[in-house]
């Protein structure tokens, strides 16, 4: 279906004026990587319902369910330039808490590549490598 020389217009302006930055994505590997270094240990952010939190998540995430984070951002502290991985089950919501969180002006914002699923087969496949492989 082709679009009229104003429909395109009309999206172009829209794509111009949205504030949503394109998502900085982090990997499993880097993720544990920075987990394991005092300095640079990021906030894990798991905006999933508080259900699917206790259904399970990343060790040291925090549940702050992404239509919740704005009536709870003090709860992440002043530090606007502490590094935030966010992370959901398919990655809609985690875009959604990204937005949120730079418009309050936190700038070092990560979107955890996969996600919760991601996680899990990292997770899964770290204990089945050989030992000495990691």
């Amino acid at each position: 279906m082709a679009l009229s020389s104003r429909a395109c217009l009309l999206l172009l302006c829209a794509a111009l004026a949205s504030p949503v930055m394109a998502a900085v994505p982090i990997d499993n590997q880097t993720l544990q990587s920075w987990q394991q270094q005092s300095g640079k240990r990021p906030l894990l952010l798991d905006v999933r319902t508080p259900a699917e939190f206790a259904e399970g998540h990343i060790p040291g995430a925090i549940n702050i369910s992404h239509d919740q984070l704005r009536q709870r951002l003090v709860e992440l502290g002043d530090d606007r330039r502490l590094p935030i991985v966010v992370y959901c089950r398919s990655g809609r919501r985690a875009i959604l808490a990204q937005t949120e969180l730079e418009k309050a002006g936190f700038g070092h914002v990560y979107h955890l590549s996969g996600d919760y699923p991601g996680w899990l087969k990292y997770k899964d496949a770290q204990q089945q490598a050989p030992f000495g492989t990691n």
